[in-house]
């Protein structure tokens, strides 16, 4: 038996305005519908792997070299608690001040958000590499290039990732406020509330955490391939 979508009471009314949409609440128009989330999700998820990519571009190779010689733990530890206290809305309107609205000012700020996670963890995972195994390496006449790449990124997988995934989630939350730069997103839905009305808000909502726990799978599944086999045995 079908029951109407009404039944669920707001649920209900945010399902339908997910796959058949409904006339926005100033009138006149048709919102909502698998078109406009399937265009603002594929918008959301573009912005936050940009921001993704910018972030681990910048804070791994920085990570590995500060955890590999063993410098900088003052700044790697600054870093991941100045993280935590970035105010984003404040960050997204101060990068629009400098540099103006749009794709650009949106990509550097949510990378802004992503680079502390990754450069605390990896610096973190490659301090905690047994030095014994770095010395030896060490011995048998490997670069220091070489200990970083083959020694003891491998074993600094977990930690490291821990860390990407950290990044991965602030950056595909705070890009629901992506609107404010110019750029629409699932996050339009929660914002423009007088347009979309409650039922909007509430599937804007879903939707976004819906994408989180699907991007953090995506994740999870890259760390356990990328791990050692070695590590994975440890692990169990």
């Amino acid at each position: 038996m079908n029951l109407p979508a009404a039944s669920f009471g707001l649920f209900g009314e945010a399902f339908e305005f997910v796959f058949s949409g409904r006339e926005a609440e100033t009138g006149g128009v048709t919102v909502g519908g698998t078109s406009q989330v399937l265009d603002l999700a594929a918008r959301q998820l573009e912005v936050t792997l940009l921001a993704l990519a910018v972030a681990v571009l910048l804070a791994l190779p920085a990570g590995l070299l500060l955890g590999h010689y063993g410098r900088g733990e003052f700044l790697a530890v600054s870093a991941g608690n100045a993280g935590r206290a970035i105010p984003e809305l404040a960050l997204i309107a101060l990068m629009a001040a400098a540099v103006g609205v749009g794709m650009f000012n949106l990509v550097v700020a949510l990378a802004i958000l992503g680079i502390p996670p990754i450069l605390t963890n990896t610096f973190v995972g490659i301090r905690q590499v047994d030095r014994s195994s770095v010395e030896a390496a060490r011995g048998m006449g490997m670069t220091e290039r070489k200990i970083i790449t083959r020694v003891e990124l491998p074993l600094a997988v977990p930690t490291i990732m821990g860390g990407v995934r950290t990044a991965a989630i602030n950056i595909i939350a705070t890009a629901t406020i992506a609107p404010l730069a110019g750029i629409l997103t699932l996050g339009d839905f929660i914002i423009a509330r007088n347009v979309y009305g409650d039922a909007g808000v509430l599937a804007g909502a879903v939707l976004v955490a819906l994408m989180a726990l699907a991007l953090e799978a995506a994740l999870a599944g890259a760390q356990w391939a990328m791990t050692s086999r070695g590590m994975k045995l440890k692990r169990s």
